[in-house]
């Protein structure tokens, strides 16, 4: 359901991932030629296909100014708006097609159409809803830095709950921010719940009481977070080595192999390896930065460390 916005590309795709293949002759690069619609190797010069369809425009631009003048289109659809960016909008330049001065009589009549047409474009309490919630989820995605793919996967999965009926008796932040936490899972951008509830209008309980029920209801059937997710956002943070974070790394994947990461949350295990590979790398850092950067306490960091210490032989001595 969520990954249906995303196919309409699957086509060019597919043409782009074939026309990566290196030759079957002599194992080089094949280009693409755009004068011939054909796709030849660079070496040897076989022809692997021909007469391939131009996706392009029909014209040519040489600079970004050009582009701009000859586009005849609009933006692409888009889920972050409520009319997926499809409405149009009369220009305020008050200038007609020739670019000459439109007369203070005409113009009085187009802003009065100016002012209906805001109007009519949000015009029933779905749309109303959809206004606020994907302005909403913009605002949260912006202060948390997210990209623009998952955005639109945060909005399509707001517009699957809204047409499943599922926000009524739930408050819209609740219900965009559980969107915009599942869009990362899904995306496997590790964003806690703290995180979310720190730029979203409403707590972490009704953020994650929204989050089951609407991954339940539309059966997002997503995998749990691990300590590897949160590893490499961790370690930048710190400012730690390339060293560190592969010696981090080892010690999760040995902590998952004892089963020491059933049960316990994963940011705190991935901070306890932290904090451990931080002391065998020599680039110590203290508990209470770990804990303050990974957004738990230091004692869950203490906790954690010691389990890691006694079942895993790390050459560290137990205090």
């Amino acid at each position: 359901m969520i990954s249906s916005w995303n196919q309409s590309n699957t086509f060019v795709k597919e043409k782009t991932e074939r026309s990566l293949d290196n030759c079957s002759e002599c194992g080089e690069n094949i280009l693409f030629d755009e004068n011939r619609g054909s796709l030849v190797c660079e070496k040897c010069g076989l022809v692997h296909s021909e007469k391939h369809i131009d996706q392009g425009p029909e014209w040519r631009a040489f600079d970004s100014d050009q582009k701009k003048k000859r586009t005849r289109t609009g933006a692409p659809m888009t889920y972050m708006i409520h009319d997926k960016g499809l409405s149009t909008m009369i220009d305020w330049k008050n200038r007609d097609i020739f670019g000459k001065e439109i007369s203070a009589k005409i113009r009085g009549q187009i802003y009065r159409l100016r002012k209906w047409q805001s109007r009519i474009r949000v015009s029933d309490a779905t749309e109303r809803n959809l206004t606020f919630a994907l302005s909403e989820l913009d605002r949260m995605a912006s202060n948390l830095d997210l990209q623009k793919n998952l955005r639109e996967c945060s909005a399509k999965i707001y517009r699957d709950a809204v047409e499943a009926h599922l926000i009524r008796g739930r408050s819209i932040e609740g219900v965009a921010a559980a969107s915009l936490y599942a869009a990362c899972r899904m995306y496997k951008v590790p964003r806690t719940l703290n995180e979310i509830a720190e730029v979203a209008r409403v707590n972490k309980k009704e953020i994650g009481r929204s989050y089951r029920f609407i991954s339940k209801e539309l059966e997002l059937n997503l995998n749990p977070t691990k300590p590897l997710d949160f590893l490499t956002r961790f370690i930048s943070e710190l400012e730690l080595s390339t060293e560190c974070h592969k010696m981090a790394k080892k010690i999760i994947k040995m902590a998952e192999l004892r089963g020491l990461t059933s049960g316990r949350g994963p940011t705190g295990v991935c901070a306890a390896a932290i904090y451990a590979a931080s002391i065998l790398s020599e680039e110590r850092r203290t508990q209470r930065i770990i804990a303050k950067i990974s957004q738990v306490t230091e004692v869950t960091v203490r906790n954690r460390f010691q389990e890691l210490i006694e079942n895993l032989n790390l050459g560290i001595q137990k205090k």
